[in-house]
């Protein structure tokens, strides 16, 4: 059995939506960094998205476990020509709408539809599964990526799995065991 705990990064108090825009995270609530540094693992090897909101995040929390290199393909949804808009900016109120009410193959234009964000997503977990069988794995990462996860061991469809919560410096555990994957907690805040 291995086990990814998926930690979303400090928030970042940006408005719109932020996808692959490099913004830092506000670490300043040292207690919570530590409570969830605390409620970690001890020994599992620690990995991020490129993007400095969840390296600084991992940084954070590592303390002595082993750090890996940063995963690109561990980012957020890429929201194009979205990116750092508020949703009533977007022009185009049909393809907005459908890209959250039905989740799957829209994308903004120059960017990344759910599909695409949940495969991408799913090599980069299949890989840490395979690298680290048997073990527990602290995954820095974004809202967007963690949810690709608890579709994939749900079985929820894409719209459903919008409607959960992923608050930042909360842990989302998703388990993989016997070729399968499942759901543990979602959205704890130690």
């Amino acid at each position: 059995m291995t086990r990814l705990h998926w930690v979303r990064h400090g928030p970042t108090h940006a408005r719109g939506m932020v996808g692959w825009s490099d913004l830092p995270a506000d670490l300043s609530d040292s207690a919570a960094i530590a409570q969830l540094s605390d409620y970690l693992p001890g020994d599992a090897p620690v990995i991020s998205s490129d993007l400095a909101r969840a390296v600084t995040t991992a940084d954070a929390i590592a303390r002595d476990r082993p750090r890996l290199p940063h995963d690109p393909d561990l980012r957020e949804i890429n929201f194009g020509a979205w990116e750092m808009r508020h949703s009533d900016e977007i022009e185009d109120r049909d393809r907005l709408r459908a890209y959250w009410d039905t989740p799957g193959d829209i994308a903004p234009p120059a960017g990344e539809s759910w599909n695409a964000v949940s495969a991408r997503v799913s090599a980069a977990a299949d890989r840490l599964v395979a690298a680290h069988p048997g073990r527990d794995v602290i995954v820095v990462a974004h809202f967007g990526a963690i949810l690709t996860q608890v579709q994939r061991a749900t079985g929820l469809t894409g719209y459903e799995t919008f409607a959960n919560r992923i608050d930042n410096l909360s842990v989302t555990e998703i388990v993989h065991r016997g070729g399968r994957w499942r759901l543990g907690a979602i959205n704890h805040r130690p």
